[in-house]
Parts: structure tokens; sequence; C-alpha cells
């Protein structure tokens, strides 16, 4: 129900009046609502506007409550209509406007009218003549004549689309006098056709054909040629070319049954129901020779027999009469058989011929003297023999070409190849640690030299062992025989210098890896005060790529690292951030 919603000055108004404003009571908001439920159910009368017209009791209360400002005392929806001076009467669909000109023409320019052609209903920018080299206003001369002045229809719907609106039936009478005059004119022009023949037969025909196109329908219209458009015409369900005469029909017999009933399988052949075609066989499950089988598919009756070879000829047949050569393959097939057969022969003769100068040309005519690539390759003297597993047994496996590089080449005395080592984004020797491509390998020597190089230490003595890991054969066996023969005088000895050795050796390792473990946590450090300058700088003046660096990490740094990292649950944590 609608509640009247009454503006503040109202309200004011009223109270300075002595009037109060009564508020609803519980009571009352539950006789409304009953009241509502009862119009919505029908039993009880819809309420009205002040108009006199029924309020749907459905429509929302937010559509049915007006807004204070109207100042609505009673239930309304005139906030809800659009006002009657808003209101636009559509014209009538048989009103229209009229075009082109009045045919009142002035004898001088006049003020405010189009500069180029001097008529009033434009403007210069608005014109649809031809730009003048000097306008109608300079001139005064040659002033087109005034279009007529519309004002704006406001059609209805059905006004704005109907495509005849508009149209005036007498301009269809200019089209009839030109076929008229037409029609005239191509009597007359069998008429002299007729007179000078001198055959009569040929004057028998033109006059019939005179008399067809002369004859008057009951409505006074005349027949019109049949034979006009003939060549242009396709009768629904055929194919024809004006050019050939040929019709290719694809209408069935009402007796035969259709294509698409003979298998109701959704998933059979499929018919094409624009050309009435089914190509595959819809009862492919059975034997094309069976009895009952009596369409299997155009497909079959396409391409079986002799099909083939009659499209061929008809085909050549066409070629040959859009050259010029009287030929049609039903009225002289014989002919056709025997034009085909010289044309073939004189193809192939041309072909030969051409490929005979090419050899002549460039040679290589012992290659197509050679056998076949199946008689070639169809047999081996090569025996291999595989196990269930795939492993050669007997023979020699088939090589596989993994690379066109070379692999496994060692060349300068290396022990591996090239790229089997990287360290600090550099690729080298895995048996020296050269990063120097097709450089003289050092072996063992070479990698402690840059270890020691690294450390800061003098380098040790390397045996020859050592630096030449690989040597010759005669060496190896001699290195053999003196190891023998020394490991038996030497056994003694060693069992009372190797505690002493051992126990130097640790000594001196510890205190290189103190000395290497101090060194990282000095770099550390150092990498922190300048990431933190750097953090500081304008990023527009930072250097480019100044904070990545790319380096595999030692022992050594990684102890430094974990020594330097402040743990959350040390005690000892928040003091060690103060200093």
């Amino acid at each position: 129900m609608a509640q009247p919603s009454l503006p503040v000055s109202a309200v004011i108004r009223s109270k300075q009046d002595g009037g109060e404003l009564k508020k609803a009571s519980r009571d009352d908001y539950r006789k409304a609502k009953e009241l509502e439920e009862a119009r919505k159910a029908g039993t009880v009368p819809a309420e009205q506007d002040e108009e006199g017209r029924d309020i749907n009791p459905h429509i929302p209360h937010y559509i049915a409550s007006s807004p204070w400002y109207l100042g609505s005392v009673g239930p309304t929806l005139k906030h809800q209509r659009i006002p009657d001076e808003k209101v636009k009467v559509a014209a009538p669909i048989t009103e229209w406007y009229k075009k082109g000109v009045t045919g009142n023409t002035a004898t001088k320019f006049r003020k405010g009218a189009c500069e180029n052609c001097g008529a009033m209903t434009h403007q210069k920018k608005d014109c649809l003549e031809r730009p003048r080299k000097i306008g109608a206003k300079y001139t005064g001369t040659d002033i087109a004549p005034d279009e007529h002045v519309n004002t704006a229809i406001g059609l209805d719907f059905e006004g704005k689309r109907d495509r005849w609106n508009g149209y005036d039936p007498n301009e269809y009478k200019a089209v009839v006098e030109e076929y008229s005059k037409l029609e005239q004119v191509k009597r007359l022009l069998k008429a002299d056709k007729v007179q000078q023949a001198d055959n009569a037969e040929f004057r028998e025909r033109t006059a019939e054909e005179d008399a067809e196109v002369a004859e008057v329908k009951p409505d006074g219209d005349q027949v019109e040629d049949e034979d006009k458009y003939a060549d242009d015409m396709e009768m629904p369900g055929t194919k024809v070319d004006s050019k050939q005469r040929i019709t290719v029909r694809n209408l069935r017999i009402r007796e035969d049954t259709a294509k698409y009933l003979l298998n109701l399988d959704p998933n059979s052949a499929y018919y094409d129901p624009k050309t009435r075609s089914m190509r595959e066989n819809p009862l492919a499950d059975q034997p094309v020779k069976a009895s009952n089988v009596t369409f299997a598919g155009e497909n079959v009756v396409r391409y079986s027999g002799e099909t083939n070879k009659v499209a061929q000829s008809q085909l050549f047949a066409w070629e040959a009469s859009e050259k010029g050569i009287s030929l049609n393959l039903q009225a002289d097939p014989t002919k056709a058989e025997l034009l085909g057969k010289q044309y073939e022969e004189k193809r192939n003769e041309f072909k030969k011929t051409i490929e005979r100068s090419v050899l002549d040309k460039y040679g290589g005519a012992e290659h197509l003297e050679a056998p076949p690539k199946e008689m070639l390759l169809a047999q081996t003297e090569t025996f291999v023999q595989y196990s269930r597993r795939g492993e050669v047994l007997k023979g020699m496996d088939t090589v596989v070409v993994r690379s066109r590089y070379e692999e496994d080449v060692y060349n300068n005395n290396h022990t591996s190849v090239w790229g089997s080592y990287w360290e600090n984004g550099n690729w080298g020797y895995k048996c020296c640690h050269s990063f120097v491509k097709m450089s003289y390998c050092t072996g063992m020597a070479g990698i402690l030299a840059k270890k020691d190089k690294e450390s800061g230490d003098t380098p040790l003595a390397v045996p020859e062992v050592l630096s030449n890991p690989v040597g010759t054969e005669e060496q190896q066996r001699k290195r053999k025989l003196s190891t023998s023969s020394s490991s038996s005088s030497s056994s003694s000895s060693s069992s009372s210098s190797s505690s002493s050795e051992e126990s130097s050796s640790s000594e001196d390792e510890e205190n290189t890896r103190k000395k290497k473990i101090k060194a990282a946590m000095k770099a550390q450090e150092e990498e922190e005060k300048e990431a933190k300058r750097l953090m500081a700088m304008d990023e527009r003046k930072r250097p480019y790529n100044s904070m990545y660096t790319v380096k595999k990490l030692t022992d050594e740094e990684i102890e430094a690292y974990k020594m330097r990292e402040i743990r959350a649950d040390d005690p000892m944590a928040s003091f060690v951030k103060k200093n």
C-alpha cells in the first residue's frame, strides 16, 4: 500500500498551525498489512489513485511510494508515468515528405543563400552540386532552384521501416515505356530480316515467332519470350551449363526408397539434403552383390567400371569445344575417341622430347637406367643377431648418428673432452681444470697449482706421476716395478713416521681452513657494506646489474655465512646486533 509522503515544509507548517502528526501504532501497521494481503488475494477491491484508476496491489512498495518533494497526499502512480507534455504522437504511416526542387529559380543572389549554387535551402558546406570556380555569390548567374523544405515527421515504428513509404506508382510508367520501345525495335528488325530473306521457309518461321511475341494475355499483358532467359534458368535438382547444354539430374523416381531411409542409424553414411547426395555406403555391413542391396553409395557408381575413362573423355570434349573444335561426345563418340588417342600420343611424344633434350643438355641418363631403390636396399650381406633384450650378440650394431660434431676426441694428452668442467661461468677440461681450449694437459699438477694460487700458498712439489698421469706404457711398467721393490724396504720406516706426518698435515690443513674462513667473513662484510651503499643510492643512478653475481660458493664461504648468521633463538642475538 502506498503511504502518503509529505515534504519537510508541510510538516513544519502543520506544527506551526498547532497540529500534530500522529505516528502509526502497531495495530495500524497490522491492519494495513492485512488489508494489503486481502487486496493481493482479490477479496478486497484494489486501491485507486486520484484519477480513479486501480493500482495493482502486487507493485513493490519502492515503486508505488512517491518522493517526498512531489507532495502527494494519497496513493498515486503519477510519478511513474510520462507527463502529457512529453508524450509524442507518432505520425500516421501514410504521411511522407516531398523530395526534389520546387522549380522556383531566383534571378539574382539572395542574402543567406548557398555561396556555391545560390539556393536558399542549404549552406555551402551542405551543397551537393559540383564546386564552381566562381560561386553564385559573385557571379549572380545560374542560380539553382530551391528544394522542398520539410518539417521533421515523427513516424512510428512501422512507418520508419516501410520500404514502400513515399513510393510514387507513376514513376514505373517510364520503365514500362522503355521496355515497350525495345520490343517495338525488335519487331522492326525481324520484319526487315523477313523482307530481305528469299527463303520461304525462313519467312514462315519468323512469322510464327512474330505471332508468338504479339500474343496477348487475357489481362492485357504480353507473353514474354520464353527462350529469352532459357540459357540462364536452372530447374530445381538440375545443373545446367548454357554453353554446353549439359543437364545433370539428381532427382529420384518416386517409387524408389529415399537414400536416407535405407539406414536410420544417425552414425551411418552422411546424407546431404541440399544436393541430395550420399557418397558413402549406408549398408556397409552387407555385401555389395547382395540381392537386397539396391544402393551402395554414389562413390561406388562414380569410381567403378569405365566411369573415370568416360569422365576424362567428356572433359577432353569440353576443353576441345572451348578451344574452337566442334566436338560432342554424345553426338560423335568415334570422333572424340580418335581425337583423344591422337592427343595422348602427341602429348607423350612431346614429354619424351623434352626429357631427351634435358638429358642431352645436363646429362644423368645413367641414373635413370639404375634399378629401383627397392631392389637396391632390399638385400644386404651384413648379419646382426640380437637377444631378447635388444643386445647385439653377433655382428655390428647400426651406428646412430647423434651429432654432426666429433665426439670423445681427446687431444693434447687430455683424458676428458672440452666442456666436461664448469666453474664460475667458464667451461674447461675436467682432467686439469684448464679453461683454455686446445691447451696441453697438465694433469693433477695443474689442479694443485690452481688451488695453491687461489689460497696464496707456495706451490708444493708434485711428483712426476701426478704431472703426467697418463704417460707411455714403458713408463707405467717401470713405475709398477719401482713401487713393488721399494714397498718392502720402506714398510718398516713408514710405520714410525706415518703418525708424525699425519699430525703435521692435519694441523696445516686446519690453519689453512681457518685463514680461508676468516678471509671469507671479511669478504662478506665488504659485500654487505657495498650492498647497503647501493641500496641507499637513487635507483636511477644505480649501476646496471650491480647486485647480481653468479659463482659457486666454497665450503669456507658457507661456513663463514653460518658463523655470521644471527639466530632468533640465540640468547646473545640482541647483544650481537648492538655490537
